[in-house]
């Protein structure tokens, strides 16, 4: 890489050199970014946008990004926050950059006018020439409000758009800025869609945290009848177990006409390291709550290694030897696996993944995706 900035934040993953280069092409007017958090979406993204400005090449970067009370839920504009609202917004970027660039430097760059911090609810009339124009965090925006932003790019100026589409979206929403705004770049002319996964996650503490999300969107699931009489039975037969959630299998199977006795009747998912209060040491515990309730149990413990998720309810107990990848990529869950075995992975007219996604969308509300490599 050339530039002095980016060369303090080297890439440390292939989709974050896919970032950068993508950044670095001046072919590429927009480029979409969407991952997870922790996986330098917005840094790599900031930092080319600062560095792009200090060595003259762009005359402003601008960003622009939705400030959102985490505690209700509510966006704030400028209107509500005054000062504040920009204030929040430097700090971000100093918070971003502050191994990279002194707060004194990205301090003047800001009273320069270089560095300029917009509310994206108040674009309209606004022209953005020769500029570098950052929208982070899009999927706590509403799509009209990104196409806004998508309108202010005047004369030789780059769009750069970052979100996270799973992770920090309420699953029952089912349209969110991100996914929209990455669906619609796919087709176009001139621009660039980057998918970060958990691979591309850097940060200290952020996979963790993904874990966590996931575990607590999996936790607020409102189980059904069945799924409630399975969990009833396991805080008698093992109350030292803790269940994340339970997903209810039977009907999903007669909806694909799935007749093979590897299937179960239900999935168990439980915290990591809680598999044996679950089980039992001889398997006792397990045994009883299927006599319990009449029915075929799995159990797999929450990890971020999907891979285990995935075997535990794919049809083909033996697939999981040839699923090469499973990471997430925009709104999705991504399976790669060996060529040689993609008819068995799919099934008869996809009826095994079509399962499968049903299983994912109930336990988590992500949709899942296979290829052949």
């Amino acid at each position: 890489m050339s530039s002095k900035l980016l060369d303090k934040i080297e890439p440390k993953t292939e989709g974050q050199e896919k970032l950068v280069k993508a950044l670095l092409n001046d072919k590429i007017t927009i480029v979409g970014v969407f991952g997870p958090t922790g996986t330098g979406k917005s840094l790599i993204s900031s930092a080319y946008g600062v560095d792009s400005v200090m060595k003259g090449k762009y005359d402003r970067f601008i960003i622009s990004r939705p400030v959102v009370d985490v505690t209700t839920g509510k966006e704030l504009t400028s209107v509500e926050l005054g000062s504040l609202y920009y204030k929040i917004a430097s700090e971000y970027l100093f918070d971003l950059l502050s191994t990279a660039i002194s707060r004194d430097e990205l301090n003047r760059l800001i009273e320069e006018g270089k560095v300029v911090v917009a509310d994206p609810h108040f674009m309209r009339g606004r022209t953005f020439d020769h500029s570098v124009i950052l929208f982070d965090d899009v999927q706590s925006a509403n799509p009209e409000n990104v196409g806004e932003v998508i309108m202010r790019m005047g004369e030789g100026s780059k769009l750069i758009v970052a979100g996270d589409p799973i992770f920090q979206v309420d699953p029952r929403i089912k349209v969110n800025g991100a996914t929209i705004l990455r669906e619609a770049l796919l087709g176009e002319e001139d621009a660039a869609v980057i998918d970060l996964g958990l691979k591309d996650v850097i940060r200290p503490g952020a996979r963790r945290g993904i874990k966590l999300a996931l575990e607590f969107r999996m936790r607020k699931r409102e189980l059904s009848e069945e799924e409630k009489r399975v969990l009833e039975s396991i805080k008698i037969r093992a109350p030292d177990a803790d269940v994340v959630t339970v997903v209810g299998l039977v009907e999903k199977k007669e909806d694909f006409v799935l007749t093979a006795k590897t299937v179960p009747d239900i999935l168990v998912i439980v915290k990591e390291g809680y598999m044996g209060r679950l089980v039992g040491k001889g398997g006792e515990r397990i045994k009883a709550v299927e006599q319990d309730v009449n029915l075929k149990i799995r159990a797999v413990e929450l990890t971020l290694d999907l891979k285990n998720l995935i075997t535990a309810v794919h049809p083909v107990p033996w697939v999981g030897r040839h699923i090469l990848d499973v990471d997430f990529a925009g709104p999705e869950l991504v399976i790669t696996v060996r060529k040689s075995s993609l008819g068995t992975f799919l099934g008869v007219r996809g009826s095994y993944v079509r399962f499968l996604e049903s299983v994912m969308k109930d336990a988590m509300g992500i949709g899942v995706r296979v290829f052949g490599e």
